[in-house]
């Protein structure tokens, strides 16, 4: 029986595990965290649940592609789903605006805030609903399919093709000029305010969201990764928490020796390196075996650029049924010092429909303020000096709470700060460069990485996880955590 050893516990590591034992491989999951999940998780803190991954997750329709494969690997079998009524909703004065999921719902609310946008709402919505024939396909790498099953992939994304050729060079800051009403362009601007970064996300966002394949399964985050661990284990499984891998002994083109920091060594027939990119061709490779595809884009973060968030958990005494569940609201000012540009909005997502994740009668909020390179660079420096770096997310935090009373006067005195998780937080804890969430966010300028995972130079080893394929996330760990199994499959006939 070949033995395949799998650095990295998150979705990717999780899949693969969970397929090569289905497949007949003996297999070992080195975690270095002590909980496995990656960056698909949550935490306790002060009696309440954070959730710190899943904002919504694309797969969770029935009967699709990909709803099939969370459903293999034990992440939705028979979970209860939560469909929230809007994506998001953006005030600007006395106006808010919804992303409803309902597309009639949401052309009708924007054509009564602005009826001279009919034209420019209407073609919007008629291209978001256009994604609803779209499925993100989950079944055969592309590498592995024949001519006629390339057609027919390509014949299942003409939709999403037309898409992305209409908006893929277009910016968030040119589409929302194409608005007249500045409550509509705010809420298109707001998603993205700076830089060359490609509307076309939000579109496909959207499509997926109104068209139901977007959703929230309940327990969240942390209890999703929990069901994948225990199909993992059910199937035979071993995992290796608190395993951080530190060194690799290369003889020749293979792998021979995985060694630990806790001073385990670990062998195997095959390594799947189910973890960060940077850190798997810089730290475990030393840069030996280096990919030039991967260079350009770690050296080029405005054309390639990664991005992180502060995300701020907060206890709230009361209820929040009449709120949207997630909600963007302008600020006059609040001071963080890593933004060049001040802060206009903030997002604010709470968790009502989790009476789990509070004491009774009380709401977990979060808040997730983008962070890109210049930030990141601040954060990496201002963690060496752990005193400062600690006080300045407790500053953060207050200056949102007090943001938040000053919003909703009636909590004033009713909100507590559960805690702050920086981009270093990510990078602490998941080994996640530059605590990046997701893998290289598009551009008008940059060209999407397809990659196998293969390693030159390498027999036995390979990467898998979202750093393979845009746009990165949950959905292509668990795709190419799958698909690396199917490969190896194939290489060993």
């Amino acid at each position: 029986m070949n033995k395949i050893v799998i650095i990295g516990g998150g979705i990717a590591g999780l899949s693969a595990g969970i397929f090569a034992q289905k497949n007949g491989f003996d297999s070992v999951i080195l975690e270095k965290h002590h909980t496995l999940g990656g960056e698909c998780t949550g935490w306790d803190r002060q009696g309440y649940h954070i959730d710190g991954c899943i904002h919504w997750l694309v797969g969770t329709k029935e009967g699709t592609p990909l709803r099939n494969l969370w459903d293999t690997v034990g992440a939705l079998d028979g979970v209860e789903i939560y469909h929230p009524e809007s994506f998001m909703a953006v005030e600007h004065g006395d106006v808010t605006v919804h992303f409803y999921r309902d597309i009639e719902r949401l052309k009708s609310s924007w054509l009564e805030i602005s009826p001279e946008d009919k034209d420019i709402i209407e073609e919007f919505c008629i291209d978001i609903k256009r994604l609803h024939s779209f499925s993100m396909p989950a079944g055969k790498p592309m590498d592995m399919m024949n001519i006629i099953e390339k057609a027919k992939l390509m014949l299942s994304m003409k939709d999403a093709g037309m898409i992305m050729k209409k908006y893929g060079k277009v910016t968030f800051k040119a589409f929302s000029d194409r608005f007249k009403h500045p409550a509509l362009k705010m809420a298109i601007y707001s998603f993205m305010p700076d830089g060359d970064y490609s509307v076309s996300s939000i579109i496909f966002a959207l499509g997926m969201f109104t068209g139901d394949q977007s959703s929230i399964p309940i327990g969240g985050s942390k209890a999703m990764a929990q069901r994948m661990i225990e199909r993992y284990t059910s199937l035979g499984g071993t995992i290796e928490p608190s395993c951080e891998v530190v060194d690799l002994d290369i003889k020749g083109d293979r792998v021979q020796k995985i060694k630990c920091k806790n001073g385990k060594i670990f062998e195997g027939d095959f390594i799947i390196a189910a973890c960060d990119a940077n850190t798997l061709y810089e730290r475990l490779l030393n840069g030996k075996y280096s990919d030039p595809r991967f260079q350009k884009r770690f050296k080029n973060s405005k054309v390639y650029p990664l991005a992180s968030n502060i995300y701020v958990g907060i206890g709230y005494e009361g209820t929040m049924e009449d709120i949207p569940r997630t909600l963007k609201f302008p600020v006059e000012s609040i001071d963080i010092k890593q933004n060049k540009k001040p802060i206009e909005h903030l997002q604010m997502t709470h968790y009502a429909y989790e009476p789990d994740f509070a004491p009774q009668g009380h709401t977990v909020i979060t808040f997730a303020i983008n962070q890109f390179q210049d930030e990141l660079e601040v954060w990496e420096a201002l963690y060496k000096d752990k005193e400062a770096y600690n006080n300045e997310k407790k500053r953060i935090g207050e200056a949102v709470i007090k943001t938040m009373e000053k919003r909703f006067p009636h909590m004033v005195g009713k909100l507590k700060l559960l805690d702050v998780a920086s981009p270093q937080t990510y990078e602490h804890y998941c080994n996640a460069y530059r605590g990046a969430f997701m893998g290289f966010w598009p551009t008008l300028s940059g060209k999407p990485l397809q990659h196998t995972g293969r390693i030159k130079g390498l027999k036995n080893m390979v990467l898998s996880g979202q750093w393979l394929q845009p746009p990165g996330g949950l959905p292509i760990a668990v795709i190419t955590g799958k698909d690396t199994i199917m490969r190896l499959r194939k290489k060993l006939n």
